[in-house]
């Protein structure tokens, strides 16, 4: 066994038992919302896009529940933007010439939902601003995770895991996104450091339009003839990126043998980090979120105002600084997956256990 090979297994070992630790103490804060309103307002609530599916699967089907009880009495209007500004903007016209009492505006492009914002402005109804922070407006607030800490956590998850003096790959998010960029600097906070020591080297890094994992595929395939496949480990900013990345990896051979960080949780990422291909996602409990903007939403379009005792944060969006509620982040890893998406009722082994995960320990017991 050679020295580095000798560091890497002892790294890794390291930092399986000090995340299985950390994940331990961490508990997973279950929705908690109750009825604030029965004046039958209605919500619209505006996603983005559909290239990762946590957004139809999750968001919407929680989002609609949690309102429900904030509001028994309560009318949705659930659009999607498919990933173009302009239809959200048309969705939110449409959805105002429909009542709408609040607008719950998950951007597709972070500067351009300003434009919904003033809309809404116009109408004298309230915006709150959902898991992406509408830019240079007046947003009534803001509900997401600590997007800065989502990057950190897998920044030190790929310093722990690459021997020093290796090469990463950064896939970053949509350039649209302005949590994208959160993410990415939350890494380099992590990243940065160890590349001006010489112990880490960025050999590659790019933004990835859409989130596509198509996208993700290309960049990944394009870094390896860069670097003549020298690559010691991947950030991929989200489990979609990473799924692409992972197809690129297998083509040379190094799937499994690098590791490639992810976010969301999703049922593909979760698979993949059972293979063996992917080594960590992190688990933001979109439940969660939904829940806290569904109470924030029915608030607002009760009495204008922000649910008594949650806001925790004011985070600048270049205008104003919004009163958000930022919840927070946690590291999956095989070691602790059942713990955490499976513990939480996120999701299921059933869900995850398929194709070459079956054979995966956890997945045997079930």
């Amino acid at each position: 066994m050679t020295k580095k090979s000798a560091l890497l297994i002892a790294t890794a070992a390291a930092l399986s038992l000090g995340g299985l630790a950390a994940a331990h103490a961490q508990s997973i804060s279950m929705p908690n919302v109750k009825q604030i309103s029965d004046k039958k307002i209605t919500i619209a609530f505006l996603l983005p896009e559909n290239s990762s599916p946590r957004y139809e699967q999750v968001d919407r089907p929680e989002f609609i529940k949690w309102a429900k009880v904030a509001d028994p009495n309560a009318k949705l209007i659930i659009s999607n933007a498919n990933a173009s500004p302009d239809t959200q903007l048309n969705q939110a016209e449409s959805a105002i010439s429909n009542g709408a009492d609040v607008l719950v505006v998950d951007p597709v492009d972070g500067k351009a939902g300003a434009g919904v914002v003033r809309l809404a402005s116009r109408n004298h109804i309230p915006v709150l601003s959902y898991d992406r922070l509408i830019q240079d407006s007046k947003p009534a607030g803001y509900v997401s995770f600590n997007n800065y800490e989502v990057g950190v956590l897998q920044g030190k998850y790929i310093a722990s895991h690459v021997a020093p003096g290796g090469s990463i790959i950064m896939i970053n998010g949509a350039p649209t996104d302005p949590n994208a960029f959160d993410f990415r600097n939350g890494a380099l906070s992590v990243i940065n450091p160890l590349v001006k020591a010489g112990k880490l080297k960025i050999g590659y890094s790019v933004m990835t339009p859409n989130w596509s994992p198509e996208n993700a595929f290309q960049e990944t395939q394009q870094a390896l003839t860069r670097l003549n496949n020298h690559v010691d480990g991947v950030l991929a900013a989200n489990d979609g990126t990473a799924s692409g990345a992972v197809r690129a990896l297998q083509q040379v051979g190094l799937a499994g043998k690098v590791p490639v960080t992810g976010q969301d949780a999703t049922n593909g990422g979760l698979t993949y980090i059972l293979e063996g291909v992917q080594s960590m996602t992190v688990f933001k409990f979109v439940p969660q979120e939904a829940a806290v903007a569904a109470e924030f939403a029915v608030s607002l379009g009760a009495d204008g105002k922000p649910p008594a005792g949650k806001v925790n944060a004011h985070v600048n969006n270049g205008k104003i600084k919004v009163p958000a509620v930022l919840l927070t982040p946690v590291v999956v890893t095989a070691q602790n997956l059942d713990q955490t998406v499976i513990k939480s009722g996120y999701t299921t082994l059933g869900a995850i256990c398929v194709g070459g995960a079956a054979s995966a320990p956890d997945c045997k017991q079930q």
